[in-house]
């Protein structure tokens, strides 16, 4: 407020808003706020209530371990709807019956922490650190993040503005707060809001003290420097009668004065961190660390290590979402709910026998592999385009492992998730558990395109005699990009790789050879590595139009950009946010195509646009028919004037097709066929798929998600506990090394200028900073 108060010195009267609101306590209860609470920069208008060195922040919010989420995966070993037994290496669930391209802008895949790092803080200010949020309840009333629920396709991340004041104890533009100091008789809820007041006064005042007792019932701290000068002195103790901490004794302020300068702070550890990140993590669990880092920095004035902020990243994750070890075990009770929420979801899961001594532990499973989709996602399917994009991604928490996502589109260009795996890594066995579970339970569908990079995982699933992906059942399509980007690993320039993705995307065999020729004149070994690839895996004039133009997956892309902010959860928190953003962009999209629907149009606003922009070109063309049926036709395209020809195109309405090669591979009139059309009196919009029609679209999200049930209703789980393997935990040590694989579409633009990292400056680096 006094920063805009200074930036904006035309603003006589700056005016603040405050808003009261029933917060949740550590304990658990509601405690209504009461004028006496709400106090200036953290003072108290009396001894009795909490005036801490730094206003205290206590979240209001619960933990989401395992909320109250409506998931829907219906499962039952067998045929039987409603039941299902977990064997120690299987769960199976099993239902009564039977999106344009975008950016492919993953740069940051390899960004991954380690799940675990000593902190380098060496404190000794304390042996417990603050809870900021209550346990992993699983009483089935909790609240999830808003992320949850939040499927923001256009902005598909948020980071927070550098140095704003968030969380506990925000700093106003004098810095007073902080300083403010106890008093004898000032209470704590409890043991972590004292802590971490005694450490935040300590860091504000940019002095160390030393713990001389700390236990269940007492905490006593003296300065370090306590005997020489200075006798600053606190004892806090438990009153048992109220369950509150208090300050019996305090000798303050500090007479003493630094004797050395340093940018860190002893008592500025990882819990303290956590507790002031924590509204930034709650918002964006994708935040990145060094946003973190720069934001304690700007709000304490100290600057943590980086480890060190990873781990307060990593215990308010814990916090928010629950223990990333008990979050495996809450998958198979997250099966029984969403089996209760919303009959016909497919849920299977697999697991791996844990042994003792060369024993069988009967009570314990190690989580192996999870399927899972949603009977509106069956649905949606059914009315998409007949093609299916998959993909991997990595996860980001403490355990490895990959989600294998497949994603569909309708006819208005929206992408569409239809299917997730949790897996090991991406291999044969990985890909075989998902491409099986896909097509048995969401792609029966005959004559279907799958769209994927070159991983050999993914061809042996697919060449597999017994799984139903070999033609004419099914049809295999490699993803342009990937095809470059191995191509450019053996050719160099970026010449050559263009004529390659040109070829590829010629419409016809024509313009195909032209490409082609060009290429061969640079290298005939260029072409000769090209045609050791079948043309129709990458080409699109050979594809008879399965493509429907998307000739890579980046519509598998953008949604790993979009579940960036959930791949570094718990895996129970990952599957439930699927249910909730599904739940978001049914609705969302559901609504836009009623609105449609309402206003009389008859097909998409995409397909509406392309009509558009081809009738505006249908205007220079000489039309000839050829049979009394007004099917086979002729187009001469001329300039504006008439005098110059551009081509002649045979077109054939009842066959749909163009010399063109747009008709067939798009599946609507070109600008040839809109001509022919005009000409013969016709309606164009009989010539169109089906998959643009509005009801079409609207039928992809006509069948809407159920609310959650809470869990506190969810049916009993008796199984043996389902636990992470051992051997998925990333490294203690260290920043792991990057399991992405490197190619030419990750290079960075070697024309930027290098800068500095501390003063953002180009021409030198950190370690020559002036």
């Amino acid at each position: 407020m006094f920063l805009c108060r200074r930036q904006f010195p035309e603003v006589r009267t700056p005016e603040l808003h405050a808003k009261l609101i029933d917060v949740v306590s550590s304990s658990g209860g509601s405690n209504r706020n009461t004028t006496n609470v709400a106090t200036a920069a953290g003072s108290s208008s009396r001894a009795a209530v909490a005036s801490s060195s730094v206003p205290v922040y206590e979240p209001a919010v619960q933990l989401v371990a395992s909320p109250s989420f409506a998931v829907d995966l219906n499962d039952g070993v067998g045929d039987e709807v409603g039941s299902f037994d977990i064997l120690p290496n299987a769960l199976e669930g099993v239902p009564p019956v039977g999106v344009g391209d975008g950016v492919l802008g993953d740069a940051d895949e390899d960004d991954v922490e380690p799940d675990t790092i000593e902190d380098d803080s060496g404190d000794e200010v304390g042996a417990t650190g603050p809870a900021l949020a209550g346990g992993g309840s699983s009483s089935g009333t909790q609240q999830y993040p808003p992320h949850f629920s939040s499927l923001d396709l256009d902005a598909m991340r948020h980071e927070g503005v550098l140095g704003h004041a968030v969380g506990f104890g925000a700093r106003d533009a004098e810095g007073t707060a902080g300083l403010t100091e106890f008093q004898v008789g000032q209470q704590f809820q409890d043991k972590d809001e004292a802590l971490l007041s005694v450490k935040s006064y300590s860091i504000r005042r940019g002095v160390q003290y030393k713990v001389l007792e700390s236990d269940h019932r007492r905490y006593v701290g003296k300065c370090s420097e306590f005997g020489n000068g200075c006798t600053w002195l606190i004892r806090l103790s438990l009153r048992k009668r109220k369950g509150l901490w208090e300050v019996k004794r305090y000798n303050g302020p500090h007479t003493c004065l630094a004797t050395s300068i340093s940018s860190d702070h002893r008592s500025l550890d990882y819990y303290v961190i956590s507790a002031f990140i924590m509204p930034m993590v709650r918002a964006d669990a994708s935040v990145s660390i060094k946003v973190l880092l720069n934001a304690t920095a700007a709000h304490f004035g100290f600057r943590p290590t980086y480890r060190r902020v990873w781990m307060a990243k990593q215990k308010a994750i814990a916090l928010i979402y629950g223990d990333w070890d008990e979050s495996y075990n809450d998958i198979p009770r997250w099966v029984l709910g969403v089996q209760l929420t919303m009959p016909g979801s497919v849920a299977v899961l697999r697991t791996s026998p844990v042994r003792v001594g060369g024993q069988v532990d009967e009570s314990q499973a190690y989580f192996h592999r999870l399927f899972w989709t949603f009977p509106p996602c069956i649905e949606a399917f059914r009315h998409c385009k007949p093609l299916v994009s998959i993909d991997g991604t990595h996860l980001y928490g403490k355990y490895g492992g990959t989600l294998l996502i497949a994603i569909a589109q309708d006819g208005n260009s929206n992408i569409l998730p239809v299917a997730f795996a949790l897996v090991e890594g991406e291999n044969a066995e990985s890909w075989t558990f998902f491409l099986s579970h896909l097509r048995e339970h969401v792609t029966p569908q005959p004559g279907l395109l799958v769209i994927s990079d070159r991983h050999n995982g993914i061809k042996a699933a697919l060449e597999a005699l017994d799984e139903g992906w070999l033609p004419p059942s099914a049809y295999r399509a490699f993803c342009i990009r990937h095809v470059a980007a191995n191509f450019a690993l053996t050719f160099k320039g970026k010449d050559a790789r263009r004529l390659l993705v040109n070829a590829a995307y010629a419409k016809t065999e024509v313009e195909f050879d032209y490409w082609f020729d060009i290429l061969r004149s640079e290298d005939p070994a260029m072409c000769d590595w090209a045609n050791r690839i079948d043309y129709s895996l990458w080409t699109q004039h050979r594809d008879e139009g399965r493509r429907f133009g998307h000739m890579t997956t980046n519509i598998s892309e953008c949604v790993n950009s979009i579940l960036k902010g959930v791949r570094n959860l718990p895996v129970s928190s990952l599957v439930k946010a699927t249910y909730c953003r599904l739940a978001e962009l049914f609705v969302r999209k559901g609504r836009e195509a009623e609105a449609q629907m309402g206003t009389g149009q008859q097909f998409s606003q995409h397909l509406v646009k392309c009509i558009e922009a081809n009738l505006k070109t249908a205007r220079c063309f000489t039309v000839t028919l050829y049979d009394r049926d007004n099917s086979k036709f002729t187009v001469a395209e001329t300039t504006p004037t008439g005098s110059f020809s551009l081509g002649t195109y045979r077109v054939s309405l009842a066959s749909r097709t163009c010399d063109c090669g747009y008709f067939q591979a798009l599946h609507f009139p070109c600008q040839h066929a809109l001509a022919c059309c005009a000409y013969s009196r016709l309606t164009w919009t009989s010539y169109v798929h089906s998959v643009y029609q509005i009801s079409s679209v609207f039928s992809v999200y006509q069948m809407g998600f159920t609310p959650p049930i809470p869990e506190g209703f969810w049916p009993p789980y008796d199984g043996p506990t389902v636990i992470p393997d051992p051997d998925r935990r990333r490294a203690r040590e260290g920043r792991p090394r990057s399991t992405r694989i490197r190619t030419n579409m990750d290079e960075a633009d070697p024309n930027r200028p290098k800068r500095c990292d501390l003063c953002r400056q180009p021409g030198h680096t950190r370690r020559c900073c002036p």
